[in-house]
Protein backbone atom coordinates (compact mmCIF):
# COMPACT_ATOMS: atom_id res chain seq x y z
CA UNK A 1 0.00 0.00 0.00
CA UNK A 2 2.97 2.33 0.99
CA UNK A 3 3.83 1.80 -2.49
CA UNK A 4 0.39 2.62 -4.68
CA UNK A 5 0.67 6.04 -1.98
CA UNK A 6 3.91 6.85 -3.04
CA UNK A 7 2.89 6.27 -6.68
CA UNK A 8 -0.03 8.49 -6.70
CA UNK A 9 1.76 11.38 -5.30
CA UNK A 10 4.34 11.12 -7.74
CA UNK A 11 7.15 13.89 -7.90
CA UNK A 12 6.31 15.60 -4.70
CA UNK A 13 7.87 12.62 -2.93
CA UNK A 14 10.92 12.97 -4.41
CA UNK A 15 13.76 12.77 -1.77
CA UNK A 16 16.02 16.12 -1.36
CA UNK A 17 18.84 16.40 0.63
CA UNK A 18 16.56 17.96 3.49
CA UNK A 19 13.98 14.80 3.49
CA UNK A 20 15.37 11.53 1.56
CA UNK A 21 13.08 9.60 0.28
CA UNK A 22 13.13 6.48 2.29
CA UNK A 23 12.14 8.80 5.38
CA UNK A 24 9.01 9.54 3.91
CA UNK A 25 8.38 6.23 2.89
CA UNK A 26 9.21 4.93 6.60
CA UNK A 27 6.55 7.87 7.88
CA UNK A 28 4.17 6.63 5.33
CA UNK A 29 4.79 2.86 6.61
CA UNK A 30 4.36 3.99 10.41
CA UNK A 31 0.58 5.84 9.53
CA UNK A 32 -0.14 2.66 7.85
CA UNK A 33 0.89 0.11 10.87
CA UNK A 34 -0.31 2.89 13.56
CA UNK A 35 -3.88 3.15 11.41
CA UNK A 36 -4.34 -0.72 11.05
CA UNK A 37 -4.17 -0.74 15.08
CA UNK A 38 -6.95 2.02 15.28
CA UNK A 39 -9.41 -0.27 13.79
CA UNK A 40 -8.34 -3.54 15.65
CA UNK A 41 -8.57 -4.01 19.65
CA UNK A 42 -6.08 -1.59 19.67
CA UNK A 43 -7.90 1.22 18.61
CA UNK A 44 -8.04 3.10 22.58
CA UNK A 45 -4.94 2.45 23.55
CA UNK A 46 -3.22 3.57 19.71
CA UNK A 47 -5.80 6.74 19.83
CA UNK A 48 -2.48 9.17 21.17
CA UNK A 49 -0.23 7.61 19.46
CA UNK A 50 -2.62 8.35 15.89
CA UNK A 51 -2.78 11.86 16.84
CA UNK A 52 1.40 11.83 16.86
CA UNK A 53 1.99 10.03 13.64
CA UNK A 54 -0.32 12.40 11.60
CA UNK A 55 0.88 15.32 13.72
CA UNK A 56 4.13 14.92 13.20
CA UNK A 57 3.22 13.53 9.61
CA UNK A 58 1.96 17.33 9.00
CA UNK A 59 5.62 18.77 10.96
CA UNK A 60 7.41 17.02 8.31
CA UNK A 61 4.96 18.27 5.74
CA UNK A 62 6.50 22.04 6.42
CA UNK A 63 9.61 20.96 5.97
CA UNK A 64 9.16 18.90 2.91
CA UNK A 65 7.93 22.28 1.73
CA UNK A 66 4.46 21.67 1.04
CA UNK A 67 1.21 24.02 1.04
CA UNK A 68 -1.12 23.28 3.81
CA UNK A 69 -3.65 22.17 0.72
CA UNK A 70 -1.02 19.59 -0.55
CA UNK A 71 -0.91 17.99 3.28
CA UNK A 72 -4.57 17.50 2.96
CA UNK A 73 -4.60 16.09 -0.29
CA UNK A 74 -1.79 13.59 0.59
CA UNK A 75 -3.80 12.27 3.36
CA UNK A 76 -7.09 12.04 1.05
CA UNK A 77 -4.96 9.45 -0.76
CA UNK A 78 -4.80 7.64 2.06
CA UNK A 79 -8.49 7.75 2.62
CA UNK A 80 -9.13 6.71 -1.36
CA UNK A 81 -5.91 3.93 -1.12
CA UNK A 82 -7.98 2.41 2.12
CA UNK A 83 -11.42 2.53 0.33
CA UNK A 84 -9.56 0.24 -2.61
CA UNK A 85 -7.79 -2.04 -0.71
CA UNK A 86 -10.85 -2.69 1.82
CA UNK A 87 -13.62 -3.07 -0.21
CA UNK A 88 -14.25 -6.19 -1.11
CA UNK A 89 -13.59 -7.20 2.28
CA UNK A 90 -16.15 -4.28 3.28
CA UNK A 91 -18.52 -6.04 0.86
CA UNK A 92 -18.41 -9.26 2.83
CA UNK A 93 -19.72 -7.78 5.62
CA UNK A 94 -23.24 -7.48 6.71
CA UNK A 95 -24.78 -4.52 5.83
CA UNK A 96 -24.46 -3.02 8.79
CA UNK A 97 -21.30 -3.80 9.88
CA UNK A 98 -19.35 -2.93 6.71
CA UNK A 99 -21.18 0.53 6.96
CA UNK A 100 -20.08 1.15 10.26
CA UNK A 101 -16.22 -0.02 9.54
CA UNK A 102 -16.62 2.71 6.17
CA UNK A 103 -17.61 4.92 8.74
CA UNK A 104 -14.79 4.43 11.12
CA UNK A 105 -12.43 3.91 8.69
CA UNK A 106 -13.41 7.77 7.83
CA UNK A 107 -13.63 9.40 10.53
CA UNK A 108 -9.78 8.33 11.87
CA UNK A 109 -8.93 9.61 8.29
CA UNK A 110 -10.69 13.01 9.06
CA UNK A 111 -9.09 13.25 12.22
CA UNK A 112 -5.74 12.22 10.70
CA UNK A 113 -5.98 15.32 8.30
CA UNK A 114 -6.90 17.91 11.10
CA UNK A 115 -4.00 16.51 13.51
CA UNK A 116 -1.56 16.49 9.89
CA UNK A 117 -3.25 20.18 9.29
CA UNK A 118 -2.41 21.07 13.25
CA UNK A 119 1.13 20.04 12.93
CA UNK A 120 2.14 21.43 9.72
CA UNK A 121 0.13 24.60 11.46
CA UNK A 122 2.65 24.53 14.39
CA UNK A 123 5.44 24.04 12.32
CA UNK A 124 4.97 26.93 10.25
CA UNK A 125 4.53 29.12 13.21
CA UNK A 126 7.67 27.69 14.88
CA UNK A 127 9.84 28.77 12.17
CA UNK A 128 8.42 32.46 13.20
CA UNK A 129 9.08 32.38 16.62
CA UNK A 130 12.61 31.61 18.60
CA UNK A 131 13.00 27.58 19.31
CA UNK A 132 11.47 26.73 22.22
CA UNK A 133 11.82 23.69 24.73
CA UNK A 134 9.81 21.77 22.57
CA UNK A 135 11.53 18.49 21.44
CA UNK A 136 8.88 17.83 18.34
CA UNK A 137 10.82 18.34 15.18
CA UNK A 138 9.43 21.67 13.50
CA UNK A 139 9.97 22.70 9.65
CA UNK A 140 13.66 23.60 9.95
CA UNK A 141 14.63 20.45 11.58
CA UNK A 142 16.66 17.99 9.84
CA UNK A 143 15.99 14.42 8.95
CA UNK A 144 17.53 13.06 11.89
CA UNK A 145 15.27 14.61 14.09
CA UNK A 146 12.29 13.71 12.41
CA UNK A 147 13.85 10.10 11.70
CA UNK A 148 14.48 9.67 16.05
CA UNK A 149 10.50 11.34 16.47
CA UNK A 150 9.28 7.93 14.29
CA UNK A 151 11.60 5.52 16.30
CA UNK A 152 9.75 6.45 19.33
CA UNK A 153 6.37 6.25 17.82
CA UNK A 154 7.19 2.77 16.62
CA UNK A 155 8.74 1.90 19.72
CA UNK A 156 5.36 3.01 21.65
CA UNK A 157 3.39 1.08 19.37
CA UNK A 158 5.49 -2.02 19.74
CA UNK A 159 5.10 -1.67 23.13
CA UNK A 160 1.53 -1.83 23.06
CA UNK A 161 1.15 -4.89 21.24
CA UNK A 162 3.80 -6.33 23.34
CA UNK A 163 1.53 -6.16 26.33
CA UNK A 164 -1.52 -6.49 24.10
CA UNK A 165 -0.12 -9.89 23.28
CA UNK A 166 0.87 -10.55 26.63
CA UNK A 167 -2.46 -10.11 28.32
Amino acid sequence: MVARWIAWLGERITGTSSTPRELVEAEFRLILDVFATMVGPLRRETKAIWRQVTELYGRHAAARGLAAGEVVEEMQYLRELLIRYLAPAIAQLRPRQGMALLLRLNRLVDKGVAMAVVGYTDAMVATLLPKGDDDRPTAGDGPAAIRGRLDAIRSELATIDQSHQAA
